[in-house]
């Protein structure tokens, strides 16, 4: 008879490698080494998935095409997640996203540049006047944020 070494998995599991499986249940992904479980998350939870198969990767336990194979997940979406452990940590994946706010027309920029408008300047000598590119000023104006009195040239 034969008998089957260690490590066994639960009923229903998928294996990763022979030491690593994962089984979701209930809305739930517990990932299994050996024997015992070694983490949990929600199904939809993506940072604890992205972080725990870059922990595994960079633990030595799975090659980056494991993971590719087992999860139906893009390799460069792993190699991505694997480089922001090795550069953050696990609070790499957690942290806020970093966005960009109002770089060039902020409220004041956008309060002086209305003003000027408004005193009958030209939107190349506001732009100047300003030090903002002329192209910003003409898409502000293009897209409501500004009013022009730019009268409409002959060809």
């Amino acid at each position: 008879m034969v008998q089957r070494q260690l490590p066994m998995f639960p009923e229903g599991s998928t294996e990763v490698t022979h030491d690593l499986a994962f089984e979701k249940r209930e809305g739930r992904v517990t990932y299994f080494y050996g024997t015992l479980p070694v983490f949990s998350h929600d199904e939809n939870d993506d940072a604890s998935f992205q972080m725990i198969t870059a922990q595994f990767y960079t633990n030595g336990y799975v090659k980056q095409m494991d993971i590719v194979r087992a999860f139906g997940v893009t390799p460069i979406s792993v190699k991505r997640a694997v480089k922001r452990f090795k550069e953050q940590g696990v609070q790499g994946f957690y942290a806020e996203k970093k966005t960009r706010g109002a770089a060039v027309l902020t409220d004041d920029v956008l309060l002086q540049a209305q003003q000027l408008l408004n005193g009958g300047q030209e939107p190349y000598d506001v732009a100047d006047q300003l030090g903002i590119k002329r192209d910003t000023l003409r898409k502000a104006i293009r897209a409501g944020r500004l009013q022009s009195t730019e009268k409409k040239r002959k060809r």
